[in-house]
């Protein structure tokens, strides 16, 4: 597939969006750009906040990491499961009740204004990094296959990426991207089912043959319990996958604002539960075409892709959808489903960063309606280009897979918040709220030190994604130090 049959599809692709957009957007109002209105039926909701939950990162990252984790992830998203019941049948009920636009408006109702600052701050600096990581990924692709042959530099990649998110999402907000989400979800899927289809076709295997293959084997392994000193053991990726939905979906205003234009609570968690089986079932399907991949390319001698250098195993996916010999219909079904993972994670970032910094940090809600509909537009664009800069600034740090990346972020960045709600809804106490955002500094502070300790001293422990419960349950100790005495 050539560059310029990758820009006329990414074109054509836009121009859908826009039309999604215009329809979507015609009342162009903050109850409608923050809440859509409270009108979205659950199972609309549902199907796209698959493909919002799994990102380009999970559609290009989890495949090239098979190799060297093998089907270990599929641990952590087995603890996913479990987070999306606490984030059904604990936190839900709280976010309706109380009918919040940002979540973190529990934390001022609770313990105070500090707090709640602290909480929409955490959100913030959690949502650009991880918004980033996931753009990143997607323009580091782009970048390679189309834009490097036309000599564009890499911050004018991820600008037109950024600029044509801002245009689709600028009126419509998270009432345009509860449909386009939809919409990008089964690009997702249908890619990574013809995927499968056309590489087990161009192997001579059934998919029955493939599941019992002895190639499979050297992949497939998927729960660690050797030794609990690892960084994979079972235990400690269950209980990190939970943690890590409670807080990147329960906490996390993103993943919310979707969930809050539901209907009622009762269609909320229905599309919880939904999400909560599916993302299982279709994680396991992008490990297998992992599995697949490396497959494939040792069979017909295809190298792992370098960047910068340096062999990048995320490039694989793209490397065979594109380059190889499995056809137009699979390099332009990668396509649209690596811009529809691109753009149903990014679109509603961008919205729910807007959504956060104008509620939380603005206080639209309290201003009159045209001067809180110029500064949500004059917000939009300040977000834009602060993920456009934290993009570009990612191509020369990040040297690691990608998902483990995010998912480490994660770990320091959730963790107050995950002690501030668990603090507020599992005890009566109140605390002195001016202290607060001293305890989830030293939190983070405590557990960055942490890691940096040799694993020889901790007798071989290795930390993995146990450290967001560990620095939850440090910020509730350090609450519980600065609680109230009376």
């Amino acid at each position: 597939m050539t560059s310029f049959q990758i820009l006329l599809l990414i074109c054509a692709y836009f121009a859908l969006l826009l039309l999604i957009s215009y329809f979507t957007g015609k009342n162009d109002s903050n109850e409608d750009f923050f809440k859509a209105g409270r009108k979205s039926p659950w199972y609309l909701v549902a199907f796209g906040m698959i493909g919002a939950s799994l990102s380009g990162v999970t559609f290009i990252s989890v495949p090239g990491w098979v190799e060297a984790s093998q089907f270990s992830y599929l641990q952590v998203v087995i603890g996913y499961f479990f987070g999306y019941l606490v984030t059904a049948y604990i936190l839900l009920p709280i976010y309706y009740e109380q009918n919040v636009t940002s979540i973190y408006q529990y934390l001022e109702t609770r313990f105070g204004k500090i707090s709640y600052k602290v909480g929409a701050i955490s959100f913030f600096i959690s949502r650009i990094l991880g918004a980033a990581f996931r753009l990143f990924l997607v323009a580091m692709v782009l970048q390679q296959f189309v834009f490097d042959a036309w000599g564009i530099p890499f911050v004018i990649t991820v600008t037109i990426s950024i600029l044509l998110i801002w245009i689709y999402t600028f009126r419509g907000g998270i009432k345009t991207i509860v449909w386009t989400d939809t919409l990008q979800t089964a690009f997702m899927l249908l890619a990574v089912g013809l995927s499968i289809y056309f590489i087990l076709d161009q192997l001579t295997w059934s998919f029955t043959d493939f599941l019992t293959s002895t190639e499979l084997t050297h992949y497939s392994k998927t729960f660690f319990t050797d030794s609990f000193l690892d960084k994979n053991h079972a235990v400690k990726s269950i209980l990190g996958g939970m943690f890590i939905t409670i807080c990147m979906t329960g906490l996390d205003q993103d993943m919310m604002q979707k969930n809050l234009t539901c209907r009622s609570l009762k269609d909320a968690q229905k599309n919880m539960i939904f999400c909560s089986i599916a993302l299982v079932v279709v994680t396991l399907l992008f490990m297998l075409l992992g599995a697949l991949l490396f497959i494939y390319a040792k069979k017909f001698n295809i190298s792992i892709p370098l960047m910068d250098g340096k062999a990048k195993t995320d490039l694989l996916f793209p490397q065979i959808a594109l380059n190889s010999n499995l056809g137009f219909t699979v390099a332009a079904t990668f396509m649209l489903g690596l811009i529809a993972a691109a753009y149903s994670s990014a679109d509603s970032a961008l919205t729910s960063l807007t959504t956060s910094f104008c509620v939380d940090f603005l206080n639209v809600d309290k201003k009159p309606m045209a001067i809180a509909k110029r500064l949500r537009s004059v917000t939009h664009i300040g977000m834009s280009v602060l993920l456009i800069l934290v993009v570009v600034a990612f191509k020369y740090i990040v040297d690691k897979n990608v998902i483990d990346g995010l998912l480490t972020v994660a770990s320091f960045t959730y963790g107050p918040l995950l002690g501030l709600f668990a603090f507020g809804i599992f005890t009566n106490w109140q605390v002195k709220d001016s202290y607060v955002w001293l305890v989830a500094l030293l939190s983070v502070a405590c557990m960055y030190l942490l890691t940096k300790i040799p694993s020889a001293i901790l007798g071989g422990y290795v930390f993995g994604y146990e450290l967001l419960p560990l620095n939850g349950l440090l910020t509730f100790l350090g609450l519980l130090y600065i609680r109230k005495k009376h």
